[in-house]
């Protein structure tokens, strides 16, 4: 159930403390504070998770509006510097207009990352827009709490013809939320028509990972189709065709779209004819390992690989192995890559950066005894921009080298 819609005023509102000497990162412009570092006594224990509270430090001299989630390891999330602002529906429309405003500076068609969380003044919350229907991804306490407020923003500012709420990830279930989709207004015929990079991807809003569609790869997806003239592409860990319908758009021969998932297959296949591409695209349903020592066998060489896949390691506790996982996918990507062709690795993992990432590569292109040249590094697009003080906030990396 939603929280009442009244807000208290800084007066009256829960007091949560820093412990002495505690709250470094805060104070250098972060926006979060762990649970370790207050004083976490019997009220605050007691609070609702995703109230919003003042923050004070040792002194108790106040700091800002957070919110409040004692059983997460993040225990305040910084929402605004104004101890006394009140965090309700038009709050959160000035947010909203705030990103509205920037993306519609960067783009010239209503398909982006509308709002990238703290990046964006939102802890925890995701918005993604596919044209007149947008998706929010409500992965902290407060939000979830202010589930009609954010409604009437984002109707207000947007007038969407679909309005989901589709919370199902890693980082909801650390705030101790369950899974949840649901429509909050309007509604979806099927999935819907993406143009990006020449293509029409087709994204299921409801049903797909995550939001639907991946927007954060649409600048490397252009720079490997560029690329791709010509030439046979293989794209590994492929949801709906990311890097195979861009390359197939720029010209391509043809494309192997390799993905676990028949459902992400299917829209793979949907977005290729309504692309124009019918019988360029070829889709294979299988591990991805699997596939790459199978194409390798097979002696199939691509002048395009590009492997993408999900977070190898999703916390920093998973990095030895997730690294060990990154070189492996190197190793067996460039294996099928033709000699002069090109190689594309990325992370999805904040814990890696790039440095290891481009170690990790390096390590396995010896192995193969294959010279590289590493001729772009990116990561994600504008519409997912970086917090200044907030690592996680740049947690894409990729990777596009030329294989002797």
């Amino acid at each position: 159930m939603d929280a009442p819609r009244g807000r208290e005023d800084g007066a009256r509102a829960p007091r949560v403390r820093l412990r002495p000497k505690m709250g470094g990162r805060f104070f250098a412009g972060a926006p979060w504070v762990y649970a370790d570092e207050l004083v976490m006594d019997r009220r605050t224990k007691a609070l609702e998770p995703g109230v919003d509270a003042v923050l004070e430090d040792a002194a108790r001299v106040p700091l800002g509006r957070v919110a409040v989630n004692p059983r997460s390891q993040i225990g305040a999330r910084l929402l605004d510097v104004d101890p006394e602002a009140v965090i309700d529906a038009e709050w959160l429309h000035g947010r909203l207009r705030r990103a509205l405003d920037l993306r519609e500076r960067l783009y010239d068609a209503p398909f982006y990352r509308l709002v990238h969380a703290e990046a964006d003044g939102l802890p925890g919350v995701v918005v993604d827009r596919f044209g007149d229907a947008v998706v929010v991804q409500p992965n902290a306490a407060w939000i979830e709490r202010r589930r009609d407020d954010m409604r009437e923003a984002m109707v207000a500012l947007l007038q969407p013809t679909a309005l989901i709420w589709s919370g199902g990830s890693r980082s909801r279930s650390l705030e101790g939320l369950e899974p949840v989709t649901a429509t909050l207004h309007g509604g979806l015929d099927g999935p819907v028509p993406t143009p990006l990079n020449g293509a029409i991807y087709l994204a299921d809003l409801t049903g797909g990972q995550k939001t639907g569609l991946f927007f954060d790869q649409r600048e490397t997806q252009a720079a490997v189709a560029a690329l791709a003239g010509g030439g046979r592409v293989l794209d590994v860990f492929c949801h709906v065709g990311g890097f195979a319908l861009a390359a197939l758009a720029a010209g391509a021969r043809e494309a192997l779209a390799v993905d676990s998932s028949a459902s992400a297959l299917a829209l793979a296949e949907q977005g290729a004819r309504r692309s124009g591409f019918e019988g360029r695209l070829e889709t294979r349903r299988a591990d991805a390992f699997d596939a790459l020592k199978a194409l390798g066998e097979e002696g199939r060489r691509f002048e395009v690989v590009v492997c993408d896949p999900p977070a190898f390691a999703p916390q920093r506790s998973a990095l030895s192995n997730g690294l060990r996982a990154y070189r492996k996918t190197a190793r067996l990507g460039a294996q099928v890559t033709a000699p002069g062709g090109v190689f594309c690795l990325c992370s999805c993992s904040h814990a890696v950066s790039q440095e290891a990432l481009e170690a990790e590569a390096a390590a396995a292109f010896r192995a193969l005894r294959r010279g590289a040249r590493l001729i772009r590094a990116g990561g994600a697009g504008p519409d997912h921009p970086v917090h200044p003080n907030l690592a996680e906030t740049r947690y894409l990396k990729s990777l596009i080298y030329v294989l002797d």
